[in-house]
């Protein structure tokens, strides 16, 4: 068995190696809860590269199905790898909710079962799976458990799940993969033959338009945990709100038109949000860009 230190330092690598939009294990989180981050991290990503990649054809779901079979034996006590020994360490420490660990890979299951949504419910339903459980646990590192605390923050992990939806509709399309609701997609004329044809037509340009907007909603949502935060905690949800509405930001700058290029934050980008972050500001949401 890895010991704790490399364990820990393994996941970090994982968590520093992979570019995100979001921060994750980061400089600006304290010290003492980094590793415990990192671990969560690494757990989530690579499970997700069990579902994703393509290496992985073909024995997804039996490598999910070990994957929570190493859960279950890291919760009893016998953590196997570097990544649940640090993850067994995490949830001792912080007596972390195992349940939204469980929730993590249900959403990867259903990625490798399920690719069309029907209607926007069904998205968000997803969402409480997929990336719901994340805000928990970051939650339950920083010993925060009230029930407001816990809403607000899965208004704003709907939202980043959501942010990346529409970021990534062309390369959500190479899986087969689509998350935009079919409904959605009737409502404004948007075929799945304009999708793979990559035609950024009007009726698209509208639809992700709409769904920008009703994303905005979800961060809005979760604005008082951003508000009320405090510490080196309040400075990364700062971060985090500041990232993702920069990619809806982005997305409404290049006209809606995802297919052309794939939004993303640079590290100038980053530089320039850090500093109100660092000061205390973060932009609240107003009633128009909320609607």
């Amino acid at each position: 068995m890895a010991s704790i230190d490399a364990a820990h330092a393994r996941c970090q690598q994982l968590a520093d190696g992979h570019y995100e939009n979001f921060p994750t294990a980061s400089f600006v989180l304290p010290r003492s809860v980094r590793p415990a981050i990192a671990a969560i991290y690494a757990f989530a990503r690579t499970a997700d590269d069990f579902a994703d990649e393509k290496e992985f054809e073909g024995r997804r779901l039996e490598l999910l199905a070990d994957w929570r079979r190493l859960l279950n034996e890291a919760v009893a006590g016998r953590p196997q790898g570097e990544v649940f020994v640090a993850l067994a360490d995490a949830i001792r420490r912080h007596d972390l909710p195992v349940v939204e660990l469980d929730r993590l890979i249900q959403a990867f299951e259903q990625d490798c079962v399920k690719a069309r949504y029907p209607t926007n419910d069904e998205v968000l339903d997803y969402c409480t799976r997929s990336a719901n459980p994340v805000g928990r646990l970051v939650l339950a590192v920083h010993g925060i458990e009230d029930a407001a605390s816990i809403s607000w923050s899965d208004g704003i992990c709907t939202a980043l799940q959501l942010t990346n939806f529409w970021q990534d509709v062309s390369i959500d399309l190479e899986k087969d993969r689509i998350y935009l609701p079919q409904a959605d997609l009737a409502r404004f004329g948007v075929t799945e033959a304009d999708l793979f044809a990559r035609r950024c037509t009007p009726a698209f340009r509208d639809l992700l338009a709409y769904e920008v907007s009703r994303t905005r909603s979800h961060f809005a949502s979760g604005w008082p945990l951003v508000e009320t935060a405090r510490g080196r905690l309040g400075l990364w949800l700062r971060l985090v709100w500041a990232g993702g509405n920069g990619i809806l930001d982005r997305i409404e700058r290049a006209d809606h038109d995802v297919f052309a290029h794939r939004p993303k934050l640079s590290k100038l980008d980053w530089l320039a949000m850090a500093l109100p972050a660092l000061i205390g500001h973060a932009t609240p949401p107003t009633a128009e860009r909320a609607a």
